[in-house]
């Protein structure tokens, strides 16, 4: 854990009005560094992503919550505050809280906030330094701004299913919202350049990230293969359209992945499973070659790898220089010494289970560490703390403002 003296986010406080993967991710990468993220939810409900179960959170008698373990995952170093912003008494409470805070981030449809007085215009009035972030589906402009956009749409919208799964079965999804993750992480991006030009300028500025336009940015070469030579990528299912040999590859006791992706390797790869005449086969000795004879590749190097069990591969071709590993579960997963020696994962306090585990921070910084001080928290959970801190609100206000169900 990094100290509070080195975390370089420290000081700064987030107005988090964002819900389900994408902002909450974003707004959690700035809790990790010190920022002082304060999460808003709707009075009883809270954010979409707590009810998406089953699993269910085990609290600490072992019993089954109706607290997903989804929301776990992005919500960690944030303090929860409910409010009803929908009521002129609750937009008013974030209209100034909003005024005491360097950054403001939220994932409602284009102009939803205006109505509230939440938008970027209304806010940079009190607050010239603010720097807002908007997260949605499609922009904030465009044909499709208005559209409601998850994860799985954005993932058929930008051309990723269509290079996702077997060549003769359906397009398939990515198995995690990798567009909201995608998006998140860009948000993170555009608020630290945007707090760099602010230390320059003083000025704040608003930000427009779309998951469709993080999802498109990541298609790579089926990107540039189409607008630089008109080649649509195939399906290919486990294989790379552009290498062999690239895949899942069956041993006695299962399956490996095995991935060569110049010559070099591949001659590695040939010497170890003792089939160095492959670089003088014409149907092989070309990574081109090999591409148009992948089957006939994966076949002899399978008759070669059913004969051993995997662990044997994996420890032979990794000694080699060949990339190969395991296709672990998250059992798997949990038991990997790499894993494990890399500290992947935090143990921190929850309300309602007593612990609860999440992934570590991947950014690894010599100085600026992650720290983690806050659990995922229970729907307002910090309301009093966060109102009577930032607002100085005094108990019999919150009391009035909670029985009229402001907050």
């Amino acid at each position: 854990m990094g100290s509070l003296l080195m975390s370089v986010l420290a000081g700064l406080k987030v107005l988090d009005m964002t819900r389900v993967v994408a902002g909450p991710t974003a707004t959690q990468c700035l809790g990790d560094f010190g920022a002082d993220v304060i999460k808003v939810e709707r009075p009883g409900e809270g954010d979409d992503v707590r009810h998406v179960g089953p699993p269910w959170l085990i609290d600490s008698e072992g019993n089954e919550t109706r607290e997903s373990t989804y929301f776990q995952a992005a919500n960690r170093n944030k303090r929860s505050i409910s409010v009803n912003f929908q009521s002129e008494e609750g937009a008013q409470l974030l209209r100034t809280l909003a005024a005491k805070v360097d950054i403001f981030v939220e994932n409602f449809r284009p102009n939803t906030l205006a109505k509230y007085g939440l938008d970027y215009e209304s806010l940079r009035k009190n607050n010239p330094g603010l720097i807002y972030c908007s997260v949605s589906g499609f922009g904030q402009s465009g044909p499709y701004a208005s559209r409601s956009g998850y994860d799985f749409l954005m993932q058929a919208m930008s051309g990723l299913m269509s290079v996702t799964g077997g060549p003769e079965g359906a397009p398939m999804r990515v198995g995690v919202p990798i567009a909201d993750i995608l998006a998140g992480k860009d948000a993170v991006i555009g608020i630290l350049l945007a707090l760099h030009q602010r230390e320059k300028t003083g000025e704040g500025q608003s930000i427009d990230i779309s998951l469709f336009d993080s999802q498109v940015a990541a298609m790579a070469n089926t990107f540039t293969a189409w607008f630089n030579g008109g080649f649509e990528m195939p399906r290919t299912g486990n294989d790379h359209p552009s290498a062999s040999p690239y895949g899942v590859y069956r041993t006695s006791d299962g399956y490996l992945l095995i991935a060569t992706f110049n010559n070099r390797e591949f001659g590695r790869l040939a010497a170890a499973v003792g089939r160095s005449d492959w670089l003088d086969n014409p149907s092989f000795n070309t990574m081109g070659a090999r591409v148009a004879h992948r089957h006939e590749l994966a076949a002899e190097l399978t008759g070669i790898l059913v004969k051993q069990p995997r662990e044997h591969w994996i420890a032979l071709l990794n000694a080699a220089g060949v990339s190969c590993g395991p296709i672990n579960r998250m059992s798997d997963l949990e038991n990997d010494p790499h894993f494990r020696e890399r500290g992947m994962t935090v143990t921190l306090p929850h309300a309602l289970s007593g612990e609860i585990v999440v992934a570590n921070s991947p950014i690894r910084c010599s100085v600026s560490m992650p720290e983690y001080r806050l659990g995922p928290p229970v729907i307002g959970q910090h309301t009093v703390e966060v109102l009577q801190e930032m607002l100085g609100l005094d108990q019999p206000t919150m009391t009035d403002l909670a029985t009229r169900g402001v907050i």
